[in-house]
């Protein structure tokens, strides 16, 4: 199991197009991944739990990638939020 805390940089928040980045990323993986936002825990994978999470600008993300695949996740997850997320 691998942990990546991420903080969401986009004014608008993880809305639609973002939220579409970030589930077809998830979707090239075969490990399960989980998106925690503070107590809540929800299907990395699936755009309806990604978006109704309704993360905000500024808040701060726990992405969980768990499987044989998991380190590949992670570091894709994260040039996703470093470098492509950025004001989306």
């Amino acid at each position: 199991m691998k942990k990546l805390t991420v903080v969401v940089n986009s004014k608008s928040g993880l809305h639609a197009r973002p939220a579409g980045m970030f589930v077809k990323t998830a979707n090239k993986f075969k490990s399960n991944i989980i998106v925690k936002k503070e107590d809540k825990a929800i299907n990395g994978k699936s755009i309806i739990c990604v978006l109704g999470i309704a993360a905000s600008n500024g808040e701060e993300l726990e992405i969980i990638a768990d499987g044989h695949d998991e380190i590949e996740a992670i570091d894709e997850i994260k040039v996703l939020f470093n470098e492509k997320l950025i004001h989306e």
